[in-house]
């Protein structure tokens, strides 16, 4: 086989898809009045409703304080409610509404009408080569780097 040139490469064609993925998961997800991060959060709190402001900075991977500006804007949409931990009152901790679990239902809906977009036209098979081909190059890129944190 001929070499590629750049623009053929897998990589490239991989960071293509990316880019386009992520442009149409945001369009998508802010119809819906949600923006970047808010998504894992809502995640994690229907996981476990109620984790602390540094439990969820933690599962995030960033600042304590980028986790308080996000449960603010969320909290100000109606999503999440702040209350203080029972025993520890400088504690505050994060519990879904009735709104942020409806949203986050319509996140998930969302992000199955996302893949059905992107995967038009595979077969099951192929989906499920595709998968294994995406978390091959991620392991790949994990051991690669020798850092746990690529896992998230």
């Amino acid at each position: 086989m001929p070499p590629l040139s750049p623009d053929e490469s897998p990589g490239f064609l991989l960071a293509q898809v990316c880019r386009l993925h992520h442009t149409r998961a945001q369009a998508m997800l802010e119809a819906l009045g949600l923006y970047r991060g808010q998504p894992p959060v809502l995640h994690f709190l229907h996981e476990e409703d109620g984790l602390t402001h540094s439990a969820l900075a933690a599962r995030l991977n960033v600042t304590p304080a980028t986790v308080t500006k996000m449960l603010q804007r969320m909290e100000n949409a109606g999503w999440v409610i702040r209350r203080p931990d029972a025993v520890d009152q400088r504690v505050s901790r994060a519990y879904l509404t009735d709104a942020g679990r409806a949203v986050r239902a319509e996140m998930d809906a969302t992000l199955r009408r996302l893949d059905e977009e992107a995967f038009a036209g595979f077969s099951t098979e192929e989906r499920l080569l595709f998968r294994r081909f995406l978390l091959q190059t991620r392991a790949n890129l994990i051991t690669a780097a020798g850092e746990d944190k690529l896992q998230r």
